[in-house]
């Protein structure tokens, strides 16, 4: 009796002792949560790759009298033709910005061969590395470089684009939030379909978004772990996605034990410990892929790592912790008005995955087949995506700095518009300014500032920003210009290029080799965990040869985010072994209870394919809304990935891998035990006759 007694207040103690223990938890990442926006960082050097020279310039500028210069570029512009009193107007304007800020020089006006515009480049180190104090600078100019009686001013360069981008970032918490949250919740009542149950989830995502921003200002205060615009939005999107997804798995487990077990907190252990093993394998692979990120040379990269990690981690700790205990607290009753009553049996229906299990084990290997050359042929479509993505070409509306960036290309088709920044150290500053004059396709080169034993040397290419001239002029100035380091817009750009090439053949196989370990630890096989990473890559190949049918065409890019490929695999890879983890577990615990191979497929399908399909849903929908922001990056990266996502979820979970399933029967677990058969029971032999062993 005693111990029937204390088994019930245990039932009655933990969950309140977990809701305790959050409450402590959201006190003291309260302080730290509020401050992950201070620590915010979206200047060049945090994109740039590490090694690169034009990250080099970047650090050594910052070094330099004044810090790191803000460049921007005044552009004015009649289309008839500029008259006298719009120069008037412009040297007026551009004098009063000279006394409003230290310039590091006068700026001197640059006209067009047409007569249409006048161009001044002005720089100042006034703001230092300071974020805040940049924008304040470059809008400062803005207020004075005004327009007026059909003269168009605008305000452009590599300050001016930071600033635009700066503005685009800081705008994105709030609506990405807020977005994200909505987008989650309607789906949640469309699946409930209860007044109630829904709030739940959200509930806990949201405490586990707020937690994961307290771990992340503590990294970056810990370990100095970067954080940009990009990195937190994506981790945002992360907590909801994976969270709600664990949510929905542990909810339908929860759900079928209750019909089974008579105690809410019987039930949800019975749940926790049904669903545990695949729900923690599945943010192990995603946290392993986003950890390789960490092998990337490009700083966006690996800050992106450890911040995404820190979102699946805290969403996994709240949906196994918190969603468990206010479930158990708020009893059957969630669950109205679909109560799961105990002893009840739910309405068999003929479920849409029922269906498609049927037709995949039938024909499992035309499936299989048809399946493969689907995925085949929606990839041919990456040979059409758009080439590298310019920097003018990054916001889908048209800023202030991209507009001035179209007019200079415009008026001046013959010339560089924006310098190309070479640092050399200071005792070989003539020579290297000789022959940086001397090099083929530069315009001119004049010598900057100096310090701390490095001078500053801006040339001016005579091709247009981020043309193959251009392109060709940074090279041979990197080549000729032995101990210097070539930087700059058009430079940066290139370098991410290049390092993005780079980190794909690093990180993608350790993704692959991560990935593939954790699967075989959890599903004691090598022939499964091939087919799910094997499906993931050609799901990936799919979704990104979609990319490349719409970008161009349809939404109008101009190119594509040269870290676009490594991002995307590295969330597809990671998130969508997740279906495939949740499937396959399913079915390695039908097969333990002696069930055939082909009955523990589609059972496994059958009983998880709606808490997939759900999952897909979810998670597809969180990162679509990466499509509605105003950056071209974030919108080729949501939808690659809510794409992939979906085709992971109906095409190649419930076709292909159950097919796969199905074709190689008890080989899909070798070379664990499962692979085997059974061996024949042995009827006990009968006692011979007490007169027969007389005899």
């Amino acid at each position: 009796m005693g111990a029937a007694r204390t088994s019930v207040r245990r039932r009655r103690a933990v969950p309140w002792l977990v809701l305790g223990l959050w409450i402590a938890v959201l006190a003291l990442a309260s302080p730290f949560a509020s401050k992950l926006s201070d620590v915010q960082r979206d200047r060049a050097v945090d994109y740039l790759p590490a090694s690169a020279d034009s990250t080099q310039v970047a650090k050594i500028q910052e070094r330099l009298p004044g810090g790191e210069a803000t460049e921007m570029v005044v552009v004015y512009h009649r289309d008839g033709g500029l008259t006298a009193a719009d120069r008037a107007t412009a040297a007026d304007q551009v004098k009063r910005i000279a006394g409003a800020h230290q310039l590091t020089g006068e700026p001197r006006g640059v006209p067009s061969r047409d007569g249409t515009t006048l161009m001044y480049p002005v720089a100042s180190t006034e703001p230092g590395t300071d974020e805040k104090a940049r924008d304040a600078l470059v809008n400062d100019v803005r207020d004075i470089a005004t327009s007026a009686d059909g003269l168009t001013v605008d305000v452009g360069g590599e300050g001016a684009l930071a600033t635009d981008a700066s503005e685009v970032y800081n705008s994105l918490d709030g609506p990405l939030l807020y977005t994200t949250a909505a987008v989650v919740a309607l789906l949640l009542i469309l699946i409930y379909r209860s007044p109630f149950l829904w709030l739940v989830p959200l509930a806990v995502a949201g405490i586990a978004d707020y937690l994961s921003m307290g771990v992340a200002y503590g990294l970056n205060q810990g370990f100095g772990t970067s954080v940009s615009g990009q990195s937190s939005g994506i981790m945002t999107i992360l907590v909801f996605g994976a969270g709600t997804d664990y949510a929905l798995l542990l909810v339908s487990r929860y759900r079928e034990e209750l019909r089974r077990v008579e105690r809410p907190y019987d039930a949800m252990a019975a749940a926790l410990r049904g669903c545990g093993p695949a729900v923690l394998a599945s943010s192990g692979t995603v946290a392993a892929g986003l950890l390789c990120l960490l092998a990337a040379d490009l700083n966006s990269s690996r800050g992106m790592g450890p911040l995404g990690t820190v979102g699946v981690l805290c969403a996994l700790v709240a949906m196994m912790t918190l969603l468990p205990a206010v479930l158990v607290l708020l009893g059957r009753r969630v669950f109205w008005p679909l109560v799961p009553r105990y002893g009840s049996t739910p309405k068999v229906r003929r479920s849409l995955f029922a269906a498609m299990g049927s037709s995949a084990g039938r024909r499992p290997l035309t499936v299989l087949a048809g399946g493969a050359v689907l995925l085949g042929a929606l990839a041919l479509g990456t040979l059409n995506l758009p080439g590298s993505l310019k920097q003018e070409d990054t916001f889908t509306s048209k800023p202030d700095a991209v507009a001035a960036m179209e007019t200079l290309a415009r008026a001046y088709p013959e010339r560089g518009t924006q310098p190309i920044t070479v640092i050399t150290p200071t005792d070989r500053a003539d020579t290297t300014l000789a022959a940086a004059r001397d090099t083929q396709g530069v315009d001119n080169a004049e010598r900057g500032r100096s310090g701390d034993g490095w001078t500053e040397i801006s040339v001016i290419a005579a091709s247009a920003p981020q043309s193959a001239g251009e392109t060709a002029t940074i090279e041979a100035l990197r080549e000729g210009l032995d101990g210097s380091y070539v930087g700059g817009p058009s430079a940066e750009q290139l370098d991410l290029k290049d390092t993005n090439a780079r980190d794909r053949m690093i990180v993608v196989p350790l993704v692959l080799l991560s990935v593939l370990l954790i699967l075989i630890a959890l599903l004691r096989s090598i022939v499964a965990p091939l087919i799910l990473v094997a499906a993931v890559v050609a799901v990936w190949g799919a979704a990104l040869g979609i990319g490349g049918l719409v970008f161009g065409p349809v939404f109008g890019f101009e190119g594509t985010d040269p870290g676009l490929g490594l991002l995307s695999f590295v969330f597809l890879v990671a998130l969508g072994v997740d279906y495939g983890i949740f499937l396959m577990h399913r079915m390695r615990e039908e097969s333990l209870k002696g069930v055939d191979p082909v009955t523990a497929a589609l059972t496994a399908l059958r009983t998880t394919g709606g808490v997939i399909a759900s999952a897909g849903l979810v998670l597809a929908a969180t990162f679509a809304v990466l499509t509605n922001m105003p950056l071209v990056p974030l919108v080729e990266l949501g939808f690659v990935i809510a794409v992939g996502v979906l085709l992971d979820t109906f095409l190649v979970r419930t076709y292909l891998v159950t097919s796969a399933s199905v074709a190689l029967r008890r080989r899909v677990w070798w070379p664990g035990r499962l692979s085997k058969e059974p061996r024949p029971a042995v009827p006990p032999k009968e006692p011979e006759p007490a007169a027969a062993s007389a005899h």
